[in-house]
């Protein structure tokens, strides 16, 4: 079977760029400290405006409480999911306790597909 020029330069273009567009896209990883409102992602994300702050922290500690996820809501307004470290799970589990409570959180910062986290190392 004969490969034409155009396959062959096809081919090589391929090997030589690493196919970018067939990999699978590796996360990003940064260590970072952020400092935030614990939130439950599950109220925050469709009700922004009353998900958040003292008023909300009854609520946000029964859905913490039921397992649901739970988030870094910044300064800025930017929203990190936050993820238990397998190895080191007891950080994470400490902001169970902190529903709509500001937090000092250090781990590395993750993102895929769009969604933002950070997996907690260290809760202050």
């Amino acid at each position: 079977m004969r490969i034409g020029s155009g396959v062959r330069c096809a081919i090589f273009t391929l090997a030589v760029t690493g196919l970018p567009w067939s990999a699978r896209p590796v996360a990003a990883t940064d260590m970072t400290t952020m400092t935030g409102e614990v939130i439950d992602m599950a109220c925050y994300l469709p009700h922004p405006a009353t998900g958040q702050g003292a008023g909300h922290k009854k609520c946000a500690e029964m859905c913490v409480k039921k397992g649901l996820p739970m988030g870094l809501l910044t300064d800025d307004k930017q929203v990190f999911l936050l993820l238990e470290d397998h190895d080191n799970p007891k950080p994470y589990a400490s902001l169970k306790e902190k529903a709509a409570t500001k937090v000092t959180v250090e781990g590395e910062k993750v993102s895929q597909g769009g969604t933002q986290g950070l997996v907690v190392e260290v809760v202050k």
